[in-house]
């Protein structure tokens, strides 16, 4: 196996998730830039865990994960959520895990629901639970290039409960990117 892992580097040679570089999964100069850290902030009436600031390398590694699905990023992103939810003290109480949906175009554009994903195999390295009980529920626009407040009436009544489902305890909205916390807020209404 291991011979056939290096030939394959011939032909499909190992690039950086951050930069594109020949090398390394994530070269030096990226992972400098990837380092978990804990930030706490706040969105309305939510409490916002975080792990990395957006710079162009978190940029590139989630893109990786999210439109190419490359394990080695999504192992990257899993690591750095995990990273929070230890930071964030979170052995008190009852909770679980739910991801912020994405589109049902996207998810066949992709090939997989990509936050779901990586909520599963989070839940599956914490023990903490994993309810996947949100739905999209209208269109929306892309979010980029709105304010705040059009990301708000763009996200309105976006989101809805599958039919059946039942949330227990107090739930930690998975999502890939925070900007005005629009998503965030619909997903938690």
């Amino acid at each position: 196996m291991h011979i056939f892992s290096e030939l394959s580097q011939l032909v499909f040679p190992t690039r950086c998730y951050g930069c594109n570089i020949l090398g390394l999964e994530i070269c030096t100069n990226c992972r400098r830039e990837w380092i978990p850290h804990y930030y706490k902030t706040h969105t309305a009436s939510l409490n916002v865990h975080s792990a990395l600031t957006y710079t162009s390398t978190a940029s590139s590694i989630i893109l990786a994960s999210k439109e190419n699905g490359i394990q080695g990023a999504d192992d990257l992103l899993v690591a750095a959520v995990i990273h929070v939810l230890n930071k964030a003290r979170l052995d008190q109480g009852y909770f679980t895990l739910v991801p912020v949906p994405s589109s049902r175009q996207s998810q066949r554009r992709r090939g997989r629901s990509f936050i779901v994903d990586l909520t599963k195999t989070i839940s599956q390295n914490t023990g903490i639970r994993f309810n996947d009980c949100l739905e999209v529920s209208r269109r929306v626009s892309d979010q980029s290039g709105l304010t705040r407040v059009e990301r708000i009436t763009n996200m309105r009544g976006a989101f809805s409960l599958k039919s059946g489902a039942i949330l227990r305890g107090d739930a930690i909205l998975i999502d890939d990117v925070v900007t005005t916390g629009a998503t965030l807020e619909e997903a938690a209404r």
